[in-house]
């Protein structure tokens, strides 16, 4: 495929800016979380769900080391596509990885060691088939290791060319803090922070997004509709093409009762706002001010259009986010909330 991108690609997105940086991210990210992996080759509708992305205006494309799946697949997948046909807007692009969960045998595979994270950003340059990426990620707050060593990693990756920038994911505030003096002390400023987000999973809520905004820091909310709970398919069954069917990182049984009737609810608000359930979680995610992109996996190019379209409306009048904080309530779904809790 000879791809081409569209003209008109930058003139209907408003960019925003990343903390207190100089960096603009789009108010979308597209994730590769899932279904973007596979051992040979990526499939012909995640190729055409890049493609579509940066037609319209999405630049930030987000990974990590052990998406796939198998493992690094994510990675290896999209450096074909990228050396194909995206290189030629290399510039243009904002590309991310992570390291900080399982990725390899043995003591080196995982967590927040500087041998780790060094050697897992090596890994991931080689299978995407790049000189750099923008944002690389302490995936997670690793308890036992000293952050002075997650910290030096961090800040000889970006002394070294590697990343442009570094950033962190499901840190608690008061690890974020830490860090963020930690990084500033080698030179070098955290620009990001990842956390899950959404309305039925508000832990950022309590302490971390005022945190964020007072280290001008930016964020982006990964899971913002809840890996698809956040939308209609569950309202009646569960469909077999979803994460719930094939328990793929979520549970059948957290599609409960109260759960459905708190989507219930809230999708009847989303009708009254013209959109879909899932356009106004999205909206909903992308009222903070602080709140720099949210971050959307997506099966089908329909359903990134869908994502996108939430763009369309994002004002939320008093009235209406009253009557959201009725329904949007925690629904014990944080799968990463270890990782926050120290």
């Amino acid at each position: 495929m000879n791809y081409k991108a569209h003209k008109k690609r930058y003139e209907k997105l408003n960019y925003r800016r990343c903390g207190n940086s100089g960096l603009l991210l789009p108010p979308i990210t597209l994730g590769l979380w899932h279904n973007f992996g596979g051992r040979n080759r990526m499939s012909d509708e995640s190729k055409k769900m890049l493609f579509r992305a940066f037609d319209r205006g999405v630049t930030h494309f987000d990974l990590a080391n052990n998406y796939g799946p198998p493992y690094g697949s994510a990675e290896s997948n999209f450096g074909k596509i990228f050396n194909s046909d995206l290189k030629k807007y290399r510039d243009e692009l904002i590309i991310s990885t992570k390291a900080g969960y399982d990725m390899w045998d043995g003591p080196y595979g995982e967590w927040g060691s500087k041998k780790y994270l060094i050697a897992s950003l090596d890994q991931s340059l080689k299978r995407m088939k790049l000189e750099y990426v923008d944002i690389f990620y302490s995936h997670r707050f690793d308890p036992l290791t000293p952050l002075e060593e997650t910290a030096d990693a961090l800040a000889q990756v970006v002394y070294n060319g590697k990343s442009l920038y570094v950033g962190i994911s499901s840190y608690s505030s008061k690890q974020t803090i830490i860090m963020n003096k930690l990084l500033k002390d080698r030179g070098v400023r955290c620009l990001i922070h990842q956390p899950s987000y959404s309305m039925i999973n508000r832990w950022i809520e309590k302490d971390l997004i005022k945190t964020l905004k007072k280290l001008e820091m930016g964020c982006i909310a990964f899971s913002p509709l809840a890996q698809g709970m956040l939308s209609e398919k569950y309202l009646k069954s569960i469909p077999k093409n979803s994460r719930a069917a094939e328990n793929s990182s979520l549970d059948k049984k957290m599609i409960t009762k109260t759960y459905l009737s708190k989507i219930s609810n809230l999708s009847k608000m989303a009708k009254k706002r013209g959109q879909t359930l899932s356009q106004m979680a999205l909206a909903w995610v992308l009222r903070h001010p602080t709140m720099t992109s949210a971050l959307i996996g997506a099966r089908t190019v329909k359903q990134l259009d869908e994502c996108l379209d939430s763009l369309n409306n994002l004002k939320f009048s008093k009235s209406e986010l009253k009557q959201i904080n009725i329904f949007a309530k925690e629904e014990k779904i944080n799968l990463w909330e270890p990782s926050s809790r120290y």
